[in-house]
Order: C-alpha cells, then structure tokens, then sequence
C-alpha cells in the first residue's frame, strides 16, 4: 500500500472543496484533492450560483462557466399571489445570479484548483488515520483512471493518504465531520431536496410557497429555475430538523406540486410521464456541528452552511473553501480558530435569526400557512419585497444603501431580539462566542497512525 503525505488533504472537490484547494494550491501548499465521483459528474441542485459566488470567482480570476444570467426573482404564496423580488447591485457583488449546471460548474472549478497545482485522486475516503489522537488523513479505496495526468491516483488499489491538516469538503453527510466528532446529530437541521430538468421556457426564478391542502403547507417550498440551455431546473425541498427518515416525502410530494405548477400557469404542460429526479440531502443553518477543531476544517454542506430559509448553498461553499485556506495558510498555529471567527463574522448574524426560524416554523403547518400568506399579500408584499430580497439572500453586508437595505438590517434586528433565548441562540453562543466543545472521539479511534 502506498503513503503519501501532503500538507493538506482535502476531501470532497465540489465548489467549497475546489476553492479551498486552489487557494491552498495557488499559496505554495502541497494539496490533495480527493472525490468518490468521476467528473464531470452531477448534483441535485437549483443551479443559480448567487451574487457573492459570482464575485467571489472574480476576486479569484476564474472564469464564470457558460451559463445564463438571472436577476429578479418571483415568489408565489400559498393562495397564488406573487411577489416580485427585485435584484439589486451590491457595494461588493453583482445583482444577479448565473445558471450553470452542477455538472459543468464543478467541474470547472475543480479543473482550476488541478491547473493550479493540486493533485486529485479518485475514490473513496475509507478507514480514518489517527496522529496524536487527531484525524489526520484517510486510507483511501481508489478507482482511478490510471496513465498520466492531473488525476494521479492511478490504477484501482488502496492508498494511505495522511496530511497535516484536512479539509471536509464532503457534503451533508461528511465521513469527515463524524469521523473527528464535530457533529451533533440530535440538533443537525437536515432538508432533502429533488429535482427534475424539464423542456420548459421560464422567465424568471421561481420560488413557490405551496399548501398540500388548504392551511396545510408543505415544510419547505419549490422551485422553478431558468436552465441554461433553455429548458427548467424544477424541484422540491423539505425541511426535517434531526429526523431524516422524513426526506422521501419530497420525492413522493414532487408529481403534486409540478400539477399545482401547471395550474398556476407556471408550467405548460403535465409532467407526466414522471421526469427523472435526482436528490440529495442538506445540512442547514451551521447548527449542530462545530466546523473546525484541531486540524479538521469543514466547509460547504458538511459545515452546515446552507440557507436555512432558502437553500441556498454555492456561494457560502465557496466563500467557506476560501476562508478555510486562509486560515490553514494565516494561521497554522490556529488554523480552526481563525476560521471559526471568519465563519462568525460572515454569518452568524443572519444564521442565528434564520436558523431559529426555520426550527419553529417546520412542524407547524398551519403557521406556515399564514405567514406565507401574510407576506405575500398586497400592499405589505410590495412595501417590504426589496428588502425581503437582501434579507432572505443573506445579502445584507454590502448592500447598498437606500430603504431596501433598511428594510433588511431592520428584519435582521427584529429576528435577533426575538431569537435570543431559543435553543439555537444558546448553541451558537456555545460554538462561536466562547471557546467550542471538544468533541467526543468515534469508539475504536487509536492514537498513531494505522
């Protein structure tokens, strides 16, 4: 069995994971860059990479893949009002979003963190390597394509790889966060989504609030995108809390809400026969897991970094995959403390309200009902869609300034004060405002590597 040992190991090379190993890579770091996937593969996703991705990519010197702009966003209410969500130039990011597929999208990151000179390898992060009672890398099981390249792997077989610091770029299920004990599983916010590609023209983004039955919503919302290539990204995304045997009702629910799309006129045709879908699952909100410790950063979906009213996740992955590289390089003698702050001052602000909401409101149909249609109905809706626009989005740091962005900070204020004494608040406090719990280590860990 070969060994190889890097500076930093960084497993998972979707948009967090790329990003952090091309500015590992780009700032002299050894980097290995490992998936279980064989790009270009794809994701279940909504495919809009939102305003701070896009300057993000900037600020880096990649280049946007193909793809379409998108700007103004519609919301639909549970009774079919809509609410147009303006999109606005921010101090820092563009007001606009880009459609690109997963599939094209994370390839192309991932081709700039190898052109800046990480090494990818392809397989599957197996048994955990322990150095001083740390993670410090991953007995991989490998299925490489064998010959010369960029993908340096090789042929199928088992390599040792071990790093002084490893990167959990992993998703929502990470085998990194929970081989190094950074998740608590009974206060995780867990969502499942799916979603289809249809041969449909739309407009503008959609975003639907939908009722299964009057009074009755569904814990989440759905979706109907612009595609890049002129046909639709439609789905369906559930909230579950810690309970995810729950996931398979948006797969059930999904044939229902593309009728409910065709009756409001934002679908042409049937849907049927049924389309193919793709799911996944999202860790939402950062909320039960602690996203550094030691030498184990996490970013992306497997820091929880989701929006916990939206779903968003490509920007904050990526803005993360760069933080955390940052950090290892900065600071190596505090590596996951300093991306801990970074996360703080990024995002505790907006998560802390959005977090807390999003665990009262899921379980409560009925109050879901009625707030979807208190904020979809005429004259409040248009008073407050600017800023409803820069609050959801959580585009708030950098707006502009005007009564959109008013609107906004003042929402931020209110969520705050009214968030202050849940659980989650607390858990926040816990993780980012003092010192973090050190994590339990998994049953069967042995100090030294093995």
């Amino acid at each position: 069995m070969t060994t190889r040992h890097v500076d930093v190991l960084v497993v998972g090379a979707g948009p967090a994971g790329s990003i952090a190993a091309l500015a590992l890579a780009r700032a002299g770091a050894s980097v290995a860059l490992l998936d279980k996937a064989r790009f270009p593969r794809d994701k279940a996703c909504g495919d809009l990479v939102g305003p701070r991705g896009l300057r993000l990519l900037d600020e880096l010197g990649v280049a946007e893949p193909p793809g379409l702009d998108v700007g103004d966003m519609v919301v639909v209410g549970p009774t079919g009002r809509r609410v147009l969500l303006p999109s606005f130039d921010g101090v820092d990011y563009p007001g606009r979003a880009r459609a690109v597929t997963r599939t094209v999208f994370d390839d192309a990151l991932r081709s700039a963190a190898l052109d800046a000179g990480a090494t990818a390898h392809e397989g599957r992060a197996d048994e955990p390597l322990w150095s001083g009672g740390e993670l410090a890398g991953f007995t991989v099981a490998t299925a490489g394509r064998g010959g010369p390249g960029p993908d340096a792997t090789g042929g199928r077989g088992r390599l040792r790889l071990l790093a002084d610091f490893l990167v959990g770029a992993d998703g929502a299920t990470s085998r990194v966060a929970e081989r190094a004990g950074l998740v608590d599983a009974r206060r995780v916010l867990w969502g499942f989504a799916v979603r289809s590609y249809l041969d449909e023209v739309v407009d503008l983004p959609v975003i639907a609030l939908w009722e299964e039955r009057p009074w009755h919503a569904f814990p989440g919302y759905g979706w109907i995108f612009p595609g890049p290539d002129g046909g639709a990204n439609v789905g369906l995304g559930i909230g579950t809390l810690a309970d995810r045997s729950a996931g398979a009702r948006a797969v059930r629910a999904l044939p229902a809400f593309l009728d409910r799309l065709v009756e409001l006129g934002l679908l042409a045709h049937p849907a049927h026969p049924a389309p193919a879908r793709l799911g996944g699952w999202l860790k939402m909100g950062m909320v039960g897991t602690t996203p550094a410790d030691g030498r184990v950063l996490l970013v992306g979906d497997a820091a929880g970094l989701v929006n916990p009213l939206q779903g968003e996740g490509i920007a904050q992955a990526m803005a993360s995959g760069r933080a955390a590289a940052e950090s290892i390089v900065g600071s190596p003698g505090r590596a996951a403390a300093a991306y801990r702050d970074r996360l703080a001052r990024a995002h505790l602000p907006y998560q802390r309200v959005a977090a807390a909401g999003h665990v009262s409101l899921v379980g409560r149909p009925r109050a879901v009902s009625a707030l979807g249609r208190l904020i979809t109905a005429p004259p409040l809706a248009g008073a407050v869609a600017g800023g409803w626009g820069i609050f959801w989005n959580e585009l708030l740091d950098g707006a502009m300034p005007g009564r959109a962005r008013r609107v906004a900070a003042a929402s931020t204020r209110l969520g705050a004060a009214a968030s202050s004494r849940t659980g989650v608040a607390q858990w926040f406090a816990s993780t980012f405002d003092g010192s973090p719990p050190r994590p339990e280590r998994p049953p069967g860990q042995r100090t030294g590597h093995r």
